[in-house]
């Protein structure tokens, strides 16, 4: 029986967030060995790379003077203030408690779009933000000294990423999506590697690493095509919410190579983050809607 184009899209989406999440188990093996900005360093050396031989393929290379944009310049920085942020609070917690942070993006990015781009958002949605957001807030459940280091970076990447793909709606659309995903790719090398002697200096690089960051580079490139077929296959109300399964994922990844088991707190607040962010896609689908959170990119990093 063949697959309609909705079955194909959540597949594709699906494949996305198996990517991502397997990206960043990836990133947090490595973690112990060396610093987050070690990490990107080379992460991002093996994707720029990869994506600047993908763009001259395909034609997409620009003039790097379209890096002076005042939007792919706040892209830039959003997205390696995320890249450094998340990295870090990989390797301070749970895999599957920051993924579950990071499924409140959408209601971030809808908040975001509402507050600077002055998109419609009813009291209806408004409600599902503020009920993510205390989702949000069990899952990091502060004690009596207050928010952790490791929620408090992932918080960060999460308002980062939203800023992120804030701006990127502001990029002129006739400068090429590859192009802007090799100056990202590039910039967040770059500023990796100045992080380098800032977080501990450079360590020593196994084989075995850098194997796990040449495959999560080729994984985070993997699901960003997956996103864009999902995205262009299936109707973006239908495609949208199977982002969550990146949770999914992370949980498994985390139980198996990890040893990592999410306790009940954490599994309640991720429940509420997703219920809200399903009434949300919901909501937006029957106001025949597309706003910039159904279109969102995923928010891991290169």
């Amino acid at each position: 029986m063949p697959r309609s184009r909705n079955t194909e899209g959540a597949i594709y989406m699906s494949m996305a967030m198996a990517g991502f999440s397997s990206s960043d188990a990836l990133s947090k093996s490595v973690i112990a060995y060396m610093n987050a900005g070690e990490i990107m360093f080379l992460r991002g050396l093996f994707t720029s790379l990869l994506v600047f031989l993908i763009a001259w393929k395909m034609g997409a290379l620009r003039s790097w003077r379209v890096v002076l944009k005042p939007m792919i310049i706040l892209r830039i920085v959003c997205e390696m203030l995320s890249a450094v942020t998340y990295i870090t609070a990989l390797g301070m917690m749970p895999i599957a408690n920051a993924s579950a942070i990071l499924q409140s993006l959408p209601l971030v990015v809808t908040f975001g779009a509402a507050l600077f781009f002055r998109e419609p958002v009813g009291w209806r949605r408004w409600s599902a933000i503020l009920v993510g957001l205390v989702g949000v807030m069990i899952i990091i459940r502060p004690g009596p000294e207050g928010f952790t280091a490791a929620a408090l970076l992932c918080v960060g990447a999460v308002l980062t990423t939203a800023g992120r793909d804030l701006a990127t709606r502001s990029i002129d659309p006739e400068v090429p999506s590859l192009m802007i995903t090799v100056i990202t790719a590039t910039s967040a090398s770059f500023f990796g590697a100045l992080l380098i002697p800032v977080l501990g200096g450079w360590q020593p690089v196994s084989l075995t690493s850098l194997g796990h960051l040449m495959l999560a580079s080729v994984l985070v490139l993997v699901g960003y095509q997956s996103v864009i077929l999902a995205m262009r296959t299936g109707e973006i109300s239908f495609v949208a919410p199977f982002r969550y399964t990146s949770l999914i994922f992370s949980s498994l990844l985390g139980f198996f190579f990890f040893a990592e088991v999410p306790d009940s707190w954490t599994l309640l607040g991720a429940a509420i983050v997703i219920a809200s962010g399903l009434y949300t896609f919901y909501r937006e689908a029957k106001r025949h809607v597309s706003p910039i959170a159904q279109e969102s990119e995923p928010r891991v990093p290169v």
